[in-house]
């Protein structure tokens, strides 16, 4: 069935704008502030639905007048629909151009519809603001006075009044935000972050004043948004011959809880300009994405930060410089420092810059990875691992040119392998980001549980806690003989205390990561021992495989090396040890594990919620290693359950 014949089957007319005005179905003039309200409200509706990725046709222009405002007599409706077309069509802009969306994410096709592109920005704006200053007139003449009584009229003309003001000044500031992110070198952000605490004030009265507005009605063909001026089939012929794709409109709560919750996240963005280094910026990304935000703010967030057709970060800083800054604070390789000898060399000069010019794609493509969805997200990781490879070649052979250039010229100098250790820390962020986007996204079975926490601990967590720390060396030593070399030439002494670059919170949180995962591995293993976990038929089912499988894209890096399944097998054979070890033995070395980790996460600071749900898993999966030790339910069979309710990829073990 196709969608001209789903058309058909409707009982009632279907009416398109020009035909609702003759027939008298719809007003052009004189509307209630209740239909105003009811109106700007299902077409916020709407327009939240197209966001989440819905066609246009049956989301924004199935109301009917934004078909065409020139012919809408009364001024706010005129002045409201002409924002939202500008409004838009400014959206499907931003979108288009940060490009990080999927076909299932977002439709841009506007079908030929007019989006009001003869009228100005300033005009469509200005137009609302002096509807709402009419409004604020009413609001003033019926607000209650002191000693003065207001009827049942007046009060519900003003609540009405302030209800209509605060969503047309609602949209006027939405236009004007996106607007505002839209402005070179992010010199829009501050005024979009006080447009966007204005419109938070706002979201409390709209949410509050929804059912002022005139409610939609059910009709023969179950449709629910088909209040005046809404029509869901009038533009079904439009959509091609294909089974047609239902499209639920968001109802009104939803809408401003969706609104309210978009709004918060903008204003997020707004402060990330006030970063300075660019690890920070990759995890402030990371951190933004794991809350699965709505398409338009991951598109404002890359675009902020990388403008399109533009190499600068914010628009100003090139990503080449921004890049060197980041080396020299996270491991100071002295070709870097001034102070080095061979600081001002033009052959090692070029050969540093043409390595961070390579550098700049990846780098650039974890943050724009991170803007997609996240299930698009982990065969992306995969793929990026490719470019990290050849990255860490070319880091290789740099290190390896350096430290000839500097046997040369100083042989005190020990030049270490700077830029291999850099490219490792982001190589191995990415494979971990790659292997934990498998629980997230329920991809794994449970008794596979036990080689990919193996894994993380052994291989990938074990690798990044010895490269942050090689790092906070390498930084420490280069300082110190940069130092002595401007001492030993008779400079001053700087009594400053240095003041290290690598934050000891992330050091801290990697360990607690480590000893989570070492404690699922073993907890997982006993769980194995113990006959409580369902295991494949291995006639139809090869764990070797699955292994190989899971692990695949790591073969694409040198370092670390894949551990492969013989490393594996080897690695966790229990009867190794004498005497061999039980599952009372594992869950009392997987209880070591949590407990260990709950203590590093209980030396953070300032703990973020993350954080703290981190530390609350780890003390209830050391209570219940606990009680398997004690015997709890020794005899039954039954599975315990890993719950991710609390944390998207560290579960939280349950007995039955």
């Amino acid at each position: 069935m196709d969608a001209g014949m789903v058309c058909n089957q409707t009982k009632r007319k279907v009416l398109n704008f020009q035909q609702a005005i003759q027939a008298n179905a719809i007003k052009l003039d004189g509307l209630t502030p209740q239909e105003m309200i009811g109106i700007i409200d299902d077409t916020l509706a709407c327009v939240v639905t197209w966001l989440e990725g819905h066609s246009m046709v049956q989301t924004v222009f199935i109301n009917l007048y934004l078909h065409d405002p020139n012919l809408i007599v009364d001024r706010t409706l005129r002045s409201f629909s002409v924002c939202v077309l500008r409004l838009v069509d400014l959206i499907r802009d931003r979108i288009n151009r940060a490009s990080v969306f999927e076909e299932e994410d977002f439709q841009s096709l506007t079908y030929s519809f007019r989006m009001a592109g003869d009228v100005a920005d300033s005009q469509a704006s200005g137009g609302l603001k002096e509807v709402e200053e009419e409004l604020m007139k009413v609001i003033k003449s019926t607000r209650v006075r002191s000693g003065v009584d207001r009827n049942s009229d007046t009060e519900l003309k003003h609540e009405n009044a302030v209800a209509l003001h605060a969503r047309l000044k609602f949209t006027r500031l939405f236009f004007l935000t996106v607007l505002a992110f839209s402005q070179e070198k992010c010199q829009g952000l501050e005024n979009a972050e006080k447009f966007l605490k204005q419109m938070k004030e706002l979201i409390g009265v709209m949410k509050t004043s929804i059912e002022l507005g005139i409610q939609p009605v059910d009709n023969d063909d179950g449709d629910c948004n088909c209040i005046m001026g809404f029509e869901p089939l009038v533009n079904q012929r439009l959509l091609p011959p294909t089974f047609p794709r239902y499209t639920k409109i968001r109802s009104r709560v939803d809408t401003m809880e969706y609104l309210d919750s978009m709004m918060t996240r903008l204003i997020q963005i707004c402060s990330i300009t006030q970063l300075s280094n660019f690890h920070d910026i990759l995890d402030f990304f990371i951190d933004f994405s794991q809350a699965s935000p709505c398409l338009l703010s991951r598109s404002l967030l890359q675009l902020t930060a990388l403008p399109v057709h533009s190499n600068k970060l914010f628009g100003t800083q090139k990503m080449v410089d921004v890049l060197r800054d980041t080396v020299r604070s996270f491991c100071a390789p002295p070709v870097l420092m001034p102070k080095c000898p061979i600081y001002n060399n033009a052959s090692a000069k070029e050969c540093v810059d043409s390595f961070l010019s390579l550098a700049v794609r990846p780098l650039v493509s974890v943050m724009q990875i991170s803007g997609h969805n996240r299930a698009r997200q982990r065969d992306k990781w995969g793929h990026l691992l490719e470019e990290f490879g050849t990255l860490q070649d070319e880091a290789e052979k740099l290190d390896a040119y350096l430290h000839n250039c500097m046997m040369k010229v100083d042989s005190n100098w020990h030049y270490r392998v700077c830029f291999g250790t850099w490219v490792l820390y982001h190589t191995l962020k990415v494979m971990i980001q790659y292997l934990l986007a498998g629980f997230e996204l329920e991809l794994y079975s449970v008794h596979e549980y036990h080689y990919l926490f193996w894994y993380l601990c052994e291989g990938l967590y074990n690798w990044l806690i010895s490269t942050i720390n090689r790092a906070e060396t390498f930084l420490v030593e280069h300082e110190t003989m940069a130092a002595d070399v401007h001492k030993g030439r008779g400079g001053k002494k700087n009594k400053k205390k240095k003041k290290t670059r690598m934050s000891s919170v992330e050091l801290t949180l990697t360990q607690a990561l480590h000893s989570l995962c070492s404690g699922y591995y073993k907890a997982a293993i006993g769980l194995k021992l113990d006959g409580k976990l369902l295991l494949p038929k291995y006639d139809f089912d090869c764990e070797e495989v699955r292994y190989n499988h899971r692990f695949a894209p790591f073969g694409s890096v040198a370092t670390p090396p894949p551990m492969h399944y013989v490393q594996f097998k080897e690695m966790t054979d229990i009867a190794r040890y004498i005497p061999p070890l039980d599952a009372n033995d594992l869950y009392n070395g997987a209880s070591k594990c949590f407990q260990q980790a709950r203590l590093h996460l209980e030396t953070l600071q300032n703990q973020s919620t993350e954080v703290q749900n981190l530390a609350k898993i780890a003390k209830t999966n050391l209570i219940v290693m606990k009680l398997l030790i004690g015997g709890h339910k020794k005899d039954t069979k039954m599975p315990p359950e890993f719950d991710f309710s609390q944390h998207c990829t560290f579960p939280m073990i349950r007995l039955p």
